[in-house]
């Protein structure tokens, strides 16, 4: 405890800076979430205390990010839709999803699987974060012009004849479902759909909009309808708020501009007496659990997005260790990975059970603790308790916020998460990096953000052993030993360079046939072979006994550890090749025979 007061005064500063920095963020993802301001503060809240209190990165500051919030808002979506879009039939769900993914998120650190985050390509990432960008900026546009779907009467009106159907549909489903004989039973089913008024038909039509008009395809869908419908007034207000986030970090970069320009042009707005969409209310008093996650559980229905949740665990953890990095290179420190991930577990878990949205370190907010002054976890602490004082005292400001106020905030935060400089690249890297970045970014902004970073993971292997192959096989020749005295003329020499693995084997194998004749003896070099795993090992094997049954001797020269060690495992070595036709170097080899042909003479002697 002494060591964590020890930077007491840095740490406290540091801490309410990080928290100001992360007030207007945190409202802003948790509208776009779908979930509402509050369940953005409250992810702020728990995540950032949590994580830095059981996280492996002192100076760390979590909260709900850009990539977390996109992928929640998809899942978030989904499962309203899947539930006639009624939010507090799908709260239940939704939590128990970003509940998993903390669990995951602990396990991944319990099995020491922090240190693999790193191997994913940066092609993959650099597609996934521009695609997340272009998603923000796309689906803030409704917010920026001052269109709210959900205010249109005449497009609600337009699914009421689809959700009658629905309705209609529904009943019959229900009907059969409890045995019932449709057509024997029409007048009953007649008497239930009667039954089914006007508000129950035009909330059904809201569901069906509101799904239809969501996410990007949604959006680019309406935005015709959105651009012929402008309210001046908060396209004005999401202007300038831009405006004022670009232009104040000019002045200076000690006071956070989004909150310069939160508290600004709310304060305009409101004195304006013009109207507005502000967000939605936040609750009075502390956090209230939501016991619904417990008494409420469907595990059927979560069963579709244990996917979702993986994605968000891991997703988290890359985000979280990436900012892990930046804090260590500016604290000249080392963090934990793995209890680093056991603290953001822990932290988007409570999250949940509070109605928080998930979410990871920080990159903005933890630099900024850095630079006030924070260099323990009561940094991180602090911010959480800046951000629970403001539920506390300063909701009913907090609720005047203009929507878009935020959707400027966000438009910000999606341009600075695009990866320009992998963008800019794209012409000078390897084509097949491009391809793998293109095809994920598309993906990404158009289809599924969990496919889109699993194809690009597995296209991002096949480019890598196709390259691996290549290298394998390019160094991989036959070749006879040049001896001007033709003492050794029956001996070839095979060179292999770099792993061999699956990849690789068949080529290998057929590589092994084009011995002419003549051969006697094959030295394979193995020194610039680091890794054989177990395809290799067993084509290897068989190259060795298919040169055996032509009474062609193999002799195996610089082995290095972990090939050798798997070769033994396997009784390859003694079995298929003898402990005496193993060498260190070319020479060794090459001189074997005239050694073991002298010895012979000598013992014949």
């Amino acid at each position: 405890m002494k060591n964590l007061l020890s930077n007491f005064r840095g740490d406290l500063f540091g801490g309410i800076t990080a928290g100001i920095v992360a007030l207007p963020l945190a409202l802003a993802f948790g509208v776009q979430s779908g979930l509402g301001a509050t369940a953005g503060l409250y992810g702020a809240l728990f995540i950032g205390f949590f994580g830095a209190w059981f996280g492996g990165t002192p100076t760390q500051i979590s909260g709900p990010t850009a990539p977390m919030t996109a992928v929640s808002m998809g899942v978030i979506a989904t499962i309203i839709a899947m539930l006639d879009g009624q939010l507090d039939k799908a709260l239940p769900i939704i939590l128990s999803v970003f509940l998993l993914a903390g669990i995951i998120q602990v396990l991944m650190g319990v099995l020491k699987l922090g240190i693999y985050v790193k191997y994913i390509p940066y092609p993959v990432v650099s597609g996934f974060m521009t695609g997340i960008g272009v998603i923000i900026l796309i689906t803030q546009i409704f917010s920026l012009v001052g269109y709210m779907p959900i205010n249109d009467k005449s497009l609600i009106d337009s699914f009421i004849p689809q959700a009658k159907e629905v309705i209609l549909e529904n009943i019959l489903a229900e009907e059969i479902g409890e045995g019932l004989q449709v057509l024997k039973d029409l007048e009953q089913t007649s008497l239930v759909a009667k039954k089914i008024g006007p508000d129950e038909i035009y909330m059904e039509a809201r569901a069906l909009m509101k799904n239809d008009s969501s996410g990007v395809i949604g959006s680019l869908k309406y935005m015709p309808r959105a651009l012929s419908n402008i309210d001046r007034f908060n396209l004005i207000l999401a202007i300038l708020t831009i405006f004022v986030i670009y232009s104040f970090k000019r002045v200076t970069k000690k006071i956070p501009s989004t909150l310069v320009a939160l508290i600004l042009i709310t304060s305009l707005a409101y004195f304006s007496g013009l109207e507005y969409q502000s967000i939605s209310d936040i609750p009075r008093g502390f956090p209230v659990p939501q016991w619904t996650i417990f008494t409420d559980l469907n595990v059927f229905l979560i069963l579709p997005f244990i996917g979702s949740a993986f994605m968000l665990a891991i997703l988290g953890a890359i985000d979280s260790l990436l900012t892990s990095v930046v804090a260590d290179n500016m604290t000249k420190t080392r963090h934990r990975p793995n209890k680093e991930l056991i603290g953001q577990g822990i932290g988007n878990s409570i999250a949940a059970i509070f109605g928080g949205i998930p979410g990871a370190g920080a990159t903005i907010r933890t630099v900024v603790n850095i630079k006030s002054g924070g260099k323990t976890k009561i940094s991180g602490a602090i911010a959480s308790i800046f951000l629970l004082l403001v539920i506390l005292l300063v909701g009913p400001f907090a609720e005047q916020i203009p929507m878009a106020v935020l959707a400027g905030i966000l438009f910000t935060v999606g341009i600075s998460v695009m990866d320009f400089k992998g963008l800019h690249s794209l012409r000078f890297i390897p084509r097949t990096d491009a391809v793998v970045l293109i095809i994920v970014f598309l993906l990404t902004v158009f289809w599924d953000l969990i496919f889109a970073v699993g194809i690009g993971l597995v296209l991002s292997s096949l480019f890598f052993m196709a390259k691996m192959v290549d290298t394998v096989l390019d160094n991989a020749n036959v070749k006879g030993y040049e001896d001007p005295s033709n003492e050794n003329d029956h001996l070839f020499i095979k060179t292999i360079d770099g792993p061999i693995f699956f990849g690789a084997t068949n080529e290998l194998t057929a590589l092994s046939r084009k011995l002419p004749n003549s051969a006697k003896t094959l030295c394979i070099d193995l020194t610039r072979v680091p890794y054989i795993d177990q395809s290799g090992l067993f084509a290897m094997e068989d190259i060795f006994l298919s040169l055996n049954e032509s009474s062609i001797e193999v002799r195996l020269i610089g082995l290095n550890l972990q090939p050798e060690n798997r070769f033994r495992d396997l009784r390859i070595v003694p079995d298929a090749v003898p402990e005496h036709l193993i060498f260190n170097d070319l020479d060794s080899a090459i001189t074997y025979q005239a050694d073991r042909e002298k010895t012979i003479a000598e013992e014949r002697k």
